[in-house]
């Protein structure tokens, strides 16, 4: 209550209000609906606002000049929509729950350190011969091809050995074998 209402004022004031909100309140609402683009607790809060705005402004209500205040307040809401909209496009997207339960989980550094200290361990239980393999064609990138002329055996061999050599490490590291694959 300002300074200079009367208790009377003041009831007078609210009745005004609620009657402004019975009469005007659904379509009020409708229209904040729709450019709020479906939202209702966004149009909720827009009514809210727009009927404060009346509360703060009684002379617009009052005024002899329209035979409504519907327009004056439709006016009002709509404006305020288009404020709100354009506060959300000035600053970031806000982000809900549900999108970080959905989103893709990065690991960091640590974890990719320790993964590959894990690996190396796994490869050094492996044999000679299924190490070589694995170091030229999954470590240094050398093709079947390459790998065959670098180490003087079959491409076959070369691809049985990485077959085996990825089959021993799944064995040894359970908790990678679906990076194995």
């Amino acid at each position: 209550m300002t300074a200079g209402t009367t208790l009377t004022d003041q009831a007078t004031a609210e009745h005004e209000l609620a009657a402004l909100q019975r009469e005007h309140g659904r379509p009020l609402f409708a229209l904040l609906l729709r450019l709020c683009d479906g939202d209702r607790q966004r149009a909720e809060d827009l009514v809210q606002e727009t009927l404060v705005r009346a509360w703060q402004h009684p002379e617009a209500l009052r005024a002899d000049d329209f035979d409504s205040v519907r327009p004056w307040l439709m006016t009002v809401g709509r404006r305020l929509a288009i404020d709100a909209r354009r506060a959300r496009q000035a600053r970031p997207a806000e982000v809900g729950d549900a999108v970080l339960e959905n989103a893709r989980v990065i690991a960091d550094h640590a974890e990719r350190a320790a993964a590959a200290l894990d690996v190396r361990e796994a490869v050094k239980t492996l044999t000679p011969e299924h190490r070589e393999v694995l170091v030229l064609v999954y470590f240094q990138g050398a093709s079947v091809a390459e790998a065959a002329e670098a180490l003087g055996i079959p491409p076959g061999t070369v691809k049985s050995r990485a077959y085996y050599a990825l089959r021993a490490l799944r064995r040894v590291l359970p908790g990678y074998a679906a990076d194995l694959r």
